[in-house]
Parts: structure tokens; C-alpha cells; sequence
């Protein structure tokens, strides 16, 4: 090896380079290390409605460490993310000194049982809030459909002047929606939208058919629909003493029979 003076040559050029990379390497550490790059401001945008000023500078104290090159961007987004009302985060750096971070809020659309809240993505998040939602029933996998289904159903509504404040789903996909007139709807499974457009149709009339007393309304049969009106003195025990009106399309499906309830009287309202 010795006496190959072109292999020796090249091992030091190479060992040259090494050291040269090492010593480029230990000025820039140095260098991004001095005190003249400190982080001097921290820049929070987006529409913040529930991100307190306090939790911006509690978290800046804790996880801000290092200067403008040594912050750990990464870090300090899931500090920020963990704000209960932040949806999503995202940090960068702004020359010369400081850090802008955007934050996106979750936007409450309903209240999950009494665990969570959904917001208008059909996302479950853990977080206080004192405005006045409706409530979400379902199994665990039906929040997103539900949320899909609540735009749905309140645009057929709002023409009624019925508010949803609670709407069900349950394990076996049937709705049921409750709104702010104490009016109980079963959908049931299928066509759940032109049943609910079928209804507000006729929906002043039958109204005015059970003189403005409607509390429940079942539209679970293919030609027509069965509603009830409370009537007498209701009681702790059981439901109020209800009764029946058919309404009912001109096809007639014979298989179909309307449950009544107990103590019921059957008044049929023909076309």
C-alpha cells in the first residue's frame, strides 16, 4: 500500500473531504445555536372563537424551546393540537424571529349523547359548550351519517317551521326525529326522504285535522302515513290518552296495520 503513491493520494483526499463536511457541519450547528435567533413572536391566525389567548401563551412557555432554527415544528403543532377546540394545526417558521401558526376550530353542529360534540364534518370532539344543540343518538360508527342526514332533513322542515332537536338512529338504521313542537317523526329505514316530503306536503291540513295537537307522526307505510294527537290528562305513569288519524293515499296497502296505542279511539279522514 505504501509504495502506491495514487491509492495514498486518494485515501487523503478523502479523508480531506471528511474532515472538511465535519468541520462545515460543527460551524452551522454552532452557529444556529447562538442567541441571535430567538424567537421573538408567535403569529395565531385563523377564525379563533373558543382558542383563548392564555392557552396560546401557556402552551408557547411549555413547548417553544430553541431558537428560530432548533424549534421542533412538530412538537409545537401537537401542542397545539391538542386544544380542545382545535380541529387542525399547522406551523412554519417566519424569518426573521418568529412562528405562525394557524389553527382551524372545530364548529359545533350537535351533541353526542352527553360524551362529545359533533361538528359540521360529522367528527366527534371532547369540549364545553353552552350553545343550545340538538341531539345525536346512534351507534358509534353513525356519526358522520347522521350529521349528513340532519341538513337533509332540517332543509325539508324549515318550510313547517319544525326545528330538529333530536334525531335517532338505531342500531338497525331506523330514524326517528323529535323537533322543538314536541313532534315525534319515525322514518323508519328506507326512502326516509320522500316520506318526510310526502308529510310536509299535507302538513298544514293535518294539522288543522287534529286542531293543532299532532305529537307523533309514523310515515312507516309505502301509501300514506298514521298521526296522533295527545287528548286528556297525561300522567307520570304512561303517555297521554291519544287518539288516531289515518291519513291515507288513494292506493290502499291492506298488509300495512297502524299500531294504536293503549286507550286509543280511531278516526279515519277521508280525501
Amino acid at each position: 500500500m505504501w509504495n502506491k503513491p495514487q491509492l495514498l493520494n486518494w485515501v487523503a483526499n478523502l479523508l480531506f473531504a471528511v474532515a472538511f463536511v465535519l468541520f462545515l457541519y460543527g460551524v452551522l450547528y454552532a452557529v444556529v445555536h447562538l442567541p441571535i435567533f430567538p424567537l421573538r413572536e408567535v403569529r395565531v391566525e385563523g377564525e379563533l372563537k373558543h382558542v383563548t389567548r392564555e392557552q396560546v401563551k401557556l402552551i408557547s412557555s411549555r413547548y417553544l424551546q430553541g431558537n428560530f432554527f432548533t424549534v421542533d415544528l412538530e412538537k409545537t403543532r401537537d401542542a397545539f393540537q391538542k386544544l380542545p377546540w382545535a380541529r387542525n394545526v399547522t406551523v412554519r417558521r417566519r424569518w426573521p424571529n418568529g412562528l405562525e401558526v394557524v389553527i382551524e376550530e372545530h364548529k359545533e353542529l350537535a351533541r353526542w349523547g352527553n360524551i362529545a360534540l359533533v361538528n359540521t364534518y360529522g367528527e366527534l370532539f371532547h369540549a364545553a359548550s353552552d350553545s343550545d344543540l340538538p341531539g345525536f343518538l346512534g351507534p358509534g360508527d353513525g356519526v358522520h351519517e347522521i350529521a349528513e342526514r340532519y341538513a337533509v332533513f332540517s332543509d325539508v322542515l324549515a318550510p313547517m317551521n319544525l326545528k330538529v332537536i333530536e334525531m335517532t338512529l338505531t342500531p338497525r338504521r331506523s330514524w326517528e326525529l323529535k323537533t322543538d313542537k314536541s313532534l315525534v317523526i319515525a322514518l323508519g329505514r328506507e326512502e326516509m326522504d320522500s316520506r318526510l316530503k310526502r308529510f310536509a306536503t299535507v302538513y298544514a291540513k293535518t294539522l288543522a285535522s287534529v286542531n293543532g295537537n299532532l305529537k307523533y307522526v309514523d310515515l312507516r307505510y309505502p301509501n300514506g302515513f298514521a298521526v296522533y294527537r295527545a287528548g286528556g290528562l297525561p300522567t307520570v305513569a304512561k303517555p297521554a290518552v291519544t287518539k288516531e288519524v289515518a291519513v291515507k293515499a288513494p292506493v290502499k296497502d291492506k298488509k300495512k296495520e297502524v299500531k294504536k296505542p293503549a286507550d286509543a279511539k280511531k278516526v279515519k279522514a277521508k280525501k
